[in-house]
This record gives C-alpha cells, sequence and structure tokens, in this order.
C-alpha cells in the first residue's frame, strides 16, 4: 500500500505542505497519508525550568501530548473532505527528535514518500519542519517533496528535472524516476545547465553521456534542453517557470542545489520557485 508520511509541527508552513499532500491524492495512486507530529523532549528539559519557568514534568508532557493528538485529529478530519474518496489518514506522535521520527516512521510504515513544508524566504517563520526541511532531505531514504510557502497545488502535468550529465549510469535513480512517471500522463523536460556550453561543443564525454541518458528515458519520450546560465539555480528556476512546470525534480547527487534553492540568502531564486515544489529522488 503506497504511503505518504507529512512531519506536521502545526506551523502555517506544515499545515500547507499536510493540504498539498491531500489534494495530490487525487492524481497518485497513494492509499495512507501519516500526519507525523514529533514531541521530543530533552533530559535538560525535564529537569531545567524553560524561559517560562515552567518544569515540563511527566504530567505536563502528558497534557502537551493529550492537546497535540487532538490538534492532529482535527487536521486530519479537515484534509479528509480534500483526500481522494478511498484514501486513509492516520496520525501519529512519536517521542522522538524530528528526522529521526521521520526516519523510524518510514520503516515501520514502509512508506513511498515524504511530502515537507518548507520556510522559503520568511525568516520569522516558527516551522520547525521548515528550519530542518534540507537536513531531512539529505537524510530521508525515500524521494522528498519540498512544498514551498507560496505554492498552490496544480495537477501535476509537467515535470522539469534538473540534470548535469555526468556519471548517468552510476547516479540516475532510474527505479525512482520509473515510479514517478508509471500510469501518470506527464510531459517530462530534462535541462541541463550547461555553463561550459559542452554540448554545443560537441564534448566527447558530454555525448557519450547524453546518448545513455536518451536510452533511458526514451519510453517517456522527454524534451532535452540546454541552457548556458552561468547561475545554475537561476537557470532552472527560471526555466521551470517558463514552461509553467508544476514539479522540479533534482536529482540527488545536486544537494549543493537543492540546498542553495531552499536557502534564505537566495531570495531572487526564492522568489522565482514560490510557486513550484521541490522533488528530491533517491
Amino acid at each position: 500500500m503506497k504511503t505518504y508520511i507529512v512531519p506536521v509541527d502545526f506551523s502555517a508552513t506544515s499545515i500547507h505542505a499536510a493540504e498539498y499532500a491531500a489534494l495530490l491524492s487525487k492524481q497518485t495512486d497513494v492509499k495512507k497519508i501519516i500526519l507525523l507530529h514529533s514531541y521530543y523532549v530533552s533530559v535538560y528539559q525535564s529537569v531545567l525550568p524553560t524561559p517560562d519557568m515552567v518544569i515540563l514534568t511527566e504530567d505536563v508532557i502528558e497534557d502537551e501530548t493529550e492537546e497535540k493528538m487532538k490538534q492532529l485529529k482535527y487536521l486530519r478530519i479537515k484534509l479528509l473532505r480534500q483526500v481522494r474518496e478511498g484514501v486513509e489518514i492516520e496520525v501519529k506522535l512519536s517521542r522522538s527528535a524530528l528526522t529521526r521520527s521521520i526516519i523510524e516512521t518510514i520503516a515501520e510504515e514502509n512508506a513511498h514518500l515524504v511530502i515537507l513544508g518548507s520556510n522559503g524566504m520568511d525568516a520569522e517563520s516558527n516551522s520547525h519542519v521548515g528550519i530542518n526541511a534540507i537536513n531531512i532531505s539529505k537524510l530521508s531514504p525515500l524521494p522528498v517533496v519540498v512544498v514551498p510557502p507560496g505554492c498552490y497545488y496544480e495537477p501535476v502535468k509537467r515535470l522539469v528535472m534538473a540534470c548535469d550529465f555526468q556519471k548517468i549510469t552510476e547516479t540516475f535513480p532510474l527505479t525512482s524516476l520509473q515510479k514517478l512517471l508509471t500510469r501518470h500522463d506527464v510531459e517530462l523536460l530534462v535541462v541541463n545547465i550547461d555553463k561550459q556550453a559542452r554540448h554545443k561543443h560537441a564534448d566527447p564525454q558530454q555525448l557519450a553521456e547524453e546518448s545513455v541518458l536518451h536510452k533511458m528515458l526514451k519510453e517517456y519520450e522527454p524534451k532535452y534542453y540546454f541552457n548556458e546560465s552561468d547561475n545554475v539555480i537561476d537557470g532552472i528556476l527560471d526555466f521551470a517557470k517558463k514552461h509553467h512546470a508544476q514539479l522540479v525534480i533534482a536529482l540527488p547527487h545536486k544537494y549543493s542545489f537543492f540546498q542553495s534553492l531552499l536557502h534564505s540568502s537566495i531570495s531572487k531564486a526564492l522568489t522565482v520557485h514560490s510557486a513550484i515544489p521541490v522533488l528530491l529522488l533517491k
């Protein structure tokens, strides 16, 4: 049974990602969505007072746990009105730290995808999930969809995949991409930011890698584009915006691209990207 995990900390960022997951269910064959809240209390928090001079005793922790479960159940009821008919929504509260709780739930539930929200340019956002979006994406063994705050769900009809055409056979997550494209009527656009114009100059290694990728993706009939922009991030995001894509796919060996994409200091990239989720394939 295909399962999505959505980390929820009750911030607008995480609730927005949960709503995106619910609407995405109408286009995919997901059967279950798990709303996961991590309520981790360290040893120090249980013996030292908070800034408000509150000590987190077991009674206090139990009361807060009960309140957080109520919030999860309320969100579940709200999302049940948005998901495809037949999709289950479960709630889970973990006492592990955020990233650990996600990894543990992935193993327990045999999940297929993690969907989480990013804070975007909002430096004042209180989303613990959003702050840790990059770290979660790196450590997750599953593909991760990161939903920016300005994104409004649209049915995914066009995908832009950022690819550097290097060591294709060693690094390309073909199985993950096949699962994504199978039974889904989507258009795949493959874009390479080729600052050195290796494609234009018929670089032998570049052409060999391109040939390998063409064979891999032949059944999906993708369109290929080459962009010589000096700025990798802006080049990819401008391309996605121009072609009205609903999802940008970043490959796992492109962490530098993915990390910059979500960094609050890259304001121009985030502004362009504000309506386009990113899928990090594994």
